[in-house]
């Protein structure tokens, strides 16, 4: 993984100290409120329902058992003893005192964290797979190339107040795991006719309340021209995006307005003058950020190590964790293991300190002391040995960490709806607690196979619901919770948005609602079908039918 040097750590250092003086003039009465705002949330600091929230960005999820040890103290030390991971694979603290905030930043710092740009109306993190490096099918690591992002937008001082806050999203192969075409950007690497390396680009993509999936602005984009493009990109954004109402203010609403092939023209000309100059990347410059992410040493005789399959056949609880919960490496003889942060009855996404710490303990001793969060609020483990996976399964089961629901109808995303944040319209946690109960049958999720349930509690769609098989939208009704239900969502290289059953249900519904879907989902699936393919199948009127049957 990255490594900073003298600039990056100077920078960070620079940064909190400056945050320390600006949050003391505040508390002193010093600095008005409606200057502070743009501040603080230039440092990842909210003001939610129930305390001040931090936002720490975790560059592309990839972060080290150190870091991870960072984020135990910080829980133990300031917040309530837990931490959230969020869908942008960042971490969340609900409970820190506004004042100790500095403090805080000043710990990350000594581990090369920090806060910069994770709120406000400017580049937030990049995104990627969590898979990155590892899996089979990519072209190549997207990584380096989140990395470059990533030290080209910090404290960008062109973009540093867009219209409206932007969002970039890699995909290392033809499989997107990244979600790119709901991004403002995605870029997707492919190879061109002659077997070269380089991006299709797409622009305008986005969730919210007018959700979009993003519009291909150009085929084939050079790597070394990479940094040029975007930057054109956003020029034009930050030229004509509008800023005099929020809710029209993303870029997808400019490309939609403008129209693609109008935008594309606008984007071109501006790239006129950039492409070639000192944002082309020199071969060099590529090398050494791609040198941060070479494999690691892997044992090149794990495969033929034939302990597992033992393993496997005598132990049936073991087994079912190995196949719901791992998956294939481009090493042979090494998995992917994925953490559940899906308890029965608990927040998804919420980590505790002890398990951050255990989990600090099982990198470093199992797989070269790096973590993956992911874009459903898990983690994952990316390079474990076979024969280590025994070992770490039992593990994992003490932490509370091996529940075997990965994909499953309760690997839910889930934002923390009305209990914590001041948009939310409707509670969410209570719904996601009432599915866990409904669904506590493993044997019958796993039979269901992969489904994708996410649920927001307002139309900001934190959670992404237009894009879950199965998307579910908190809405406040005379100052009750209902929730409208949608189907057939995609984030993938298919990406589309779901569509709505019919009117919403009542909180206390939901649970039977979900029933009454997948035994029609059953009742209608041919032999191996998942659901989002027997929807697209068969499509929406066997499942409205049997939630509101003809009178």
């Amino acid at each position: 993984m990255y490594t900073y040097n003298q600039v990056d750590q100077q920078l960070v250092d620079e940064r909190v100290a400056q945050y320390r003086d600006q949050t003391r003039r505040y508390l002193a009465g010093e600095l008005p409120e409606e200057e502070f705002l743009a501040l603080r949330l230039m440092n990842g600091l909210y003001i939610q329902r129930q305390a001040p929230m931090l936002r720490v960005a975790i560059p592309y999820g990839t972060f080290s058992s150190t870091q991870m040890r960072t984020f135990a103290h910080i829980a133990r030390t300031w917040d309530k003893g837990y931490g959230h991971f969020t869908t942008r694979t960042n971490i969340q603290f609900n409970w820190p005192k506004l004042e100790e905030v500095p403090d805080i930043l000043a710990e990350l710092a000594k581990v090369q964290m920090h806060a910069i740009q994770t709120s406000g109306n400017c580049i937030r993190n990049t995104t990627t797979d969590p898979l990155a490096g590892v899996a089979a099918d990519e072209v190549e690591d997207p990584r380096p190339w989140c990395e470059l992002i990533r030290q080209w937008s910090t404290l960008h001082p062109e973009f540093a107040y867009l219209p409206r806050k932007f969002k970039i999203a890699v995909s290392g192969g033809p499989y997107d795991r990244a979600s790119s075409r709901v991004h403002d950007i995605g870029l997707e690497l492919v190879r061109g006719s002659d077997g070269q390396t380089g991006f299709k680009v797409l622009v305008g993509g986005g969730l919210g309340r007018t959700p979009v999936i993003g519009k291909v602005i150009r085929d084939f984009l050079e790597p070394e021209e990479l940094l040029s493009y975007l930057e054109a990109i956003l020029r034009i954004y930050n030229l004509r995006g509008r800023r005099d109402n929020k809710y029209k203010a993303r870029i997808k609403i400019l490309v939609g307005a403008l129209g693609i092939e109008e935008f594309r023209r606008l984007v071109e000309e501006e790239w006129q003058h950039l492409k070639g100059g000192e944002l082309r990347l020199s071969e060099a410059r590529i090398a050494e950020i791609k040198a941060h992410f070479q494999p690691f040493e892997y044992n090149l005789q794990a495969a033929e190590d034939s302990t597992l399959e033992q393993q496997l056949a005598e132990n049936t609880d073991f087994r079912v964790w190995y196949e719901q919960n791992t998956q294939s490496h481009r090493q042979p003889g090494y998995r992917v293991v994925h953490l559940s942060l899906k308890p029965l009855l608990g927040a998804p996404g919420d980590i505790t300190h002890q398990q951050m710490d255990a989990i600090a303990e099982l990198a470093d001793r199992y797989s070269f002391g790096e973590i993956r969060a992911t874009q459903d609020q898990n983690l994952v483990l990316t390079d474990v040995e076979q024969k280590d996976l025994l070992s770490l399964w039992q593990q994992l089961e003490e932490a509370g960490l091996a529940r075997t629901n990965i994909n499953t109808l309760t690997d839910m995303i889930v934002c923390p709806g009305f209990d914590f944040c001041n948009l939310a319209n409707a509670h969410t946690l209570n719904i996601a607690d009432a599915i866990n109960q409904e669904f506590d049958d493993l044997d019958y999720l796993h039979d269901l196979g992969d489904i994708q349930l996410n649920m927001s509690g307002c139309i900001n769609a934190c959670a992404h619901h237009h894009v879950g098989h199965i998307g579910i939208l908190g809405v406040n009704k005379k100052g009750e919770d209902w929730y409208q239900i949608t189907l057939g969502g995609s984030a993938t290289e298919n990406a589309q948005l779901g569509k709505v059953l019919g009117k919403a249900v009542a909180a206390e519904e939901v649970p039977a609602t979900l029933r009454t879907l997948l035994n029609t989902y059953l009742e209608v699936r041919e032999e191996g079908e998942s659901f989002i393919q027997a929807f697209e199948r068969v499509g929406m009127q066997p499942f409205k039918e049997a939630v509101y049957p003809p009178a």
